[in-house]
């Protein structure tokens, strides 16, 4: 097992590829984009308005970095966030690889 951080974005649609930029950008490229999120916050309900507006609605994106990264991502993902709107959960996970067993017989 291996300590990584899992960094979750909730966004508007529009707003995803700024922040996959901003990822590719800092050296975090492998995560999952979860589109046409349905819930509910502190600012209220969030549909899925896409059929209305056209817009896309809201994703959800699930990335995993080295935890020396999280303060680069922060920096980078920070004004977005603040201009643009969205939220970011960061915690600590462990990464389960599979492992080959080869057995001699």
């Amino acid at each position: 097992m291996q300590p990584v951080t899992r960094i979750e974005f909730i966004s508007d649609a529009v707003e995803m590829h700024k922040i996959l930029d901003s990822l590719d950008r800092v050296g975090v490229s492998n995560y999952t984009v979860l589109p046409n999120v349905l819930g509910k916050s502190r600012q209220g309900e969030v549909f899925d308005d896409m059929a209305v507006t056209g817009l896309g609605g809201q994703v959800y994106i699930i990335s995993y970095c080295l935890p020396e990264q999280v303060k680069t991502v922060v920096e980078e993902i920070r004004p977005i966030l603040n201009k643009f709107g969205g939220s970011c959960y960061i915690c600590d996970a462990m990464e389960v690889r599979s492992v080959k067993c080869i057995s001699s017989l």
